[in-house]
């Protein structure tokens, strides 16, 4: 594909969609609009095969199984956002008013595993992603923007040592890791842009900007195996894809709502994208031609 041809289009189509008798009201958005009758995030697969996502306005996680049914697995008071699962089956949150949360799915148990740095609070996380080695890396995004560029990025080690890699970005949203896990992405939503910062020993170095996109900023990402990121693109109804080069591939265009939040890899040869559409309850799925980079939790 030359520069100047046009992505691909994909179509979706609904995967599942939240029942009524599960809808909710009264709820919050983090900047304090009223919320609709939910607002699901943070898609993750377990080694099952089910899928789980969060409900941030009701503190709400549910479990979607293979053939689309949905179960309320967690109902607490938080404001749950980015999950990712860890190998040893730990389910981790980001929870945007409590920090790094732990879910015990059996028992819906939410309880604290990381409030802040230094006896700090966090600002406000968003999304994580884990490394092969089990670090923990995720966003800190609060409310920053263009006239606040302090949002961070950190990761948390798998021996326990907690570091602050960036601490000047206007709004930190998604986040993955390339193949060679030498390289962070950072989904920077009031820029309107995806960040790359390549990793050292003992942070981040010439951190640059790896795509500019159109209109509302991006939100949630993920790899697949060619090192190609799909991006969320609230608003625009759209996911991305982007080849190493950051040059767009594929449009993956919403049959459903415009708020596509964030997305996954799934199905039994992960050449499926999962992404939820906050607008209308429904989770959204689109045949890929490449597969998803396998996750931590599939190991």
């Amino acid at each position: 594909m030359s520069y100047f041809e046009p992505p691909k289009i994909i179509e979706t189509e609904i995967f599942a969609k939240l029942p009524e008798k599960l809808y909710k009201s009264g709820g919050k958005n983090s900047g304090g609009r009223p919320a609709r009758h939910s607002f699901l995030e943070g898609p993750s697969f377990d080694r099952a095969g089910n899928l789980y996502v969060t409900d941030i306005p009701y503190g709400r996680v549910f479990r979607i199984s293979p053939d689309g049914g949905f179960e309320l697995i967690a109902d607490y008071e938080g404001e749950p956002n980015g999950l990712k699962i860890h190998k040893d089956g730990r389910i981790f949150i980001a929870d945007h008013r409590q920090g790094i949360m732990l879910l015990e799915p059996d028992s819906g148990a939410v309880t604290s595993f990381l409030e802040g740095p230094d006896k700090e609070r966090f600002k406000g996380v968003n999304d994580l992603v884990f490394a092969s080695n089990g670090d923990l890396y995720f966003t800190d995004q609060g409310q920053t923007g263009l006239h606040d560029p302090t949002g961070r990025i950190y990761r948390y080690s798998a021996d326990g040592a907690l570091t602050c890699l960036l601490d000047t970005i206007p709004s930190p949203n998604g986040i993955v890791l390339n193949r060679s896990e030498k390289v962070v992405l950072i989904a920077v939503t009031r820029a309107n842009a995806v960040w790359l910062a390549p990793l050292t020993e003992t942070g981040v170095t010439k951190v640059g900007l790896f795509a500019q996109l159109p209109g509302p900023g991006p939100d949630g990402m993920a790899m697949d195996e060619d090192g190609n990121v799909a991006v969320a693109h609230p608003g625009m109804g759209v996911v991305w894809v982007y080849d190493r080069k950051a040059i767009p591939i594929y449009r993956i265009q919403s049959c459903a709502g415009s708020m596509i939040t964030n997305i996954a890899y799934g199905g039994e040869d992960r050449r499926t994208l999962y992404m939820t559409d906050s607008s209308t309850g429904s989770v959204l799925c689109a045949k890929m031609p490449t597969p998803g980079r396998i996750m931590y939790s599939h190991m």
